[in-house]
């Protein structure tokens, strides 16, 4: 693909919304310059002539983050600043024909399993032979790894089958390629992720096979932890947890996101369970891994919250003294079985109670941090800020979570490198530490 002046194309990926895009910018890349052609992720000089948008359509924030970029991408080539704008990912997939006609002045429309349609724009190929290969956006010594896409559930409030399609594993074989081919770039991290990786191998294996390929990744030289994301309470496999207790590089910490507590609440969800048997997943988690960090999300203002089914969700939060947690509310979303219901709860009363709910977890968040005060631990070193090294412990995903906060002036740390720290303070989302 050639511009005036016989120039070759200069192409930047812009990337919105979730990790799971991340990695579907980064094998766009990938494949983009296998093919020879010159792109980048997140220009800083912004000086491409054309244009990729990967976009989130996950709640109304976002798809309007989505919206604004495209709009000023647009205002761009309008003024002459780019020749091209190409869009994909969730939001182009979920509303591809009202887009069309809304924000003609886009060049074409990709949906999130359209990477080889997209390729052909530049007269490119899918080079099967890049399979396992990638170019990380973020910091080298960390890398998410996408185990599986789609989603089967039928939570009533989701839209994400409706972007991503059905649940499809990817194979244990391929997986471990891509963790050793990280491993040679100087990864030392992998977080897992998929839309529901409690239910992967399903589809290819015809039983739950998450426990089979911690194992093989944990095998992988040069891996030193392993991190799991988005597991699904119902239909738990527990051999995950005994895979996890054996292993020392798969970190004690699960993210499960559990979005309410009320079983009244649970069934209008369609979660697939009650609150008593989330409670005693939970025990046994805790008993199987003593130690573990557990990280949750949670929906303030779903149809149908009452104020007693709010107050059973806190008492919860209470109780089970989560490590880490974050609150969305609620967001009525087209074509999803939620979208049925009356959306009876008011804007400032859900953002109510999500506040009500950050504000005790800040407490508890507090509380425990305070107990790491005197603790050695290991830390992870993500980057320098002024005078402080910031890093992570085993119970710390990068951008969602804790940071530990190194005194450097006598230090000389390397990013991506671990260190044995000493923590000395602590506040309600941060510690503070000197090396040890």
């Amino acid at each position: 693909m050639k511009t005036k002046g016989n120039k070759k194309v200069k192409v930047n990926i812009v990337t919105l919304g979730c990790s799971k895009n991340v990695v579907d910018s980064e094998v766009l890349l990938t494949q983009l310059r296998g093919n020879g052609i010159e792109a980048e992720h997140e220009s800083a000089r912004d000086d491409a002539r054309v244009v990729i948008i990967n976009t989130c359509g996950f709640i109304d924030n976002a798809k309007q983050e989505s919206v604004d970029t495209i709009l000023r991408y647009v205002d761009a080539k309008q003024e002459g600043l780019v020749d091209k704008v190409y869009v994909t990912g969730c939001l182009s997939q979920r509303y591809k024909d009202d887009l069309e006609k809304e924000i003609p002045e886009v060049d074409a429309w990709f949906g999130t399993r359209d990477l080889a349609r997209l390729l052909k724009q530049f007269k490119a190929d899918y080079k099967q032979e890049l399979v396992g290969e990638r170019i990380l956006t973020s910091p080298a010594h960390y890398a998410y790894l996408k185990i599986s896409e789609g989603c089967d559930r039928p939570c009533s409030f989701c839209a994400i089958p409706l972007m991503r399609g059905r649940h499809i594993s990817r194979p244990i074989e391929e997986l471990v390629k891509e963790a050793q081919n990280l491993a040679r770039q100087g990864t030392r991290e992998l977080l897992l992720i998929a839309q529901d990786s409690t239910y992967y191998g399903l589809d290819l294996y015809k039983k739950r096979a998450l426990a089979d390929l911690l194992n093989r990744l944990a095998d992988v030289e040069g891996i030193a932890w392993i991190r799991l994301h988005y597991a699904f309470p119902s239909g738990f496999p527990t051999d995950v947890l005994d895979v996890m207790a054996s292993r020392p590089n798969i970190c004690r910490y699960l993210d499960i996101p559990l979005q309410h507590a009320s079983t009244r609440m649970l069934q209008l969800m369609r979660r697939g369970i009650t609150r008593q048997k989330t409670e005693e997943l939970l025990y046994t988690i805790r008993e199987k891994i003593p130690g573990i960090a557990i990280r949750t999300t949670l929906i303030a203002g779903h149809p149908g919250e009452t104020e007693a089914d709010f107050n059973e969700l806190m008492e919860f939060v209470e109780a089970q003294r989560f490590e880490r947690l974050g609150v969305f509310t609620y967001s009525h979303e087209e074509n999803t079985h939620s979208f049925t219901m009356n959306d009876d709860v008011p804007p400032e009363i859900k953002q109510q109670r999500a506040d009500a709910v950050m504000a005790l977890q800040e407490r508890i968040s507090g509380e425990l941090n305070r107990q790491k005060v005197g603790q050695t631990l290991k830390v992870l070193i993500d980057r320098k800020e002024g005078a402080w090294y910031v890093g992570r412990t085993e119970f710390d995903s990068p951008e969602v979570d804790n940071e530990v906060l190194v005194e450097s002036p006598d230090n000389y740390l390397r990013i991506g490198d671990f260190t044995t720290v000493k923590i000395t303070d602590a506040t309600e989302f941060d510690l503070f530490a000197t090396v040890v």
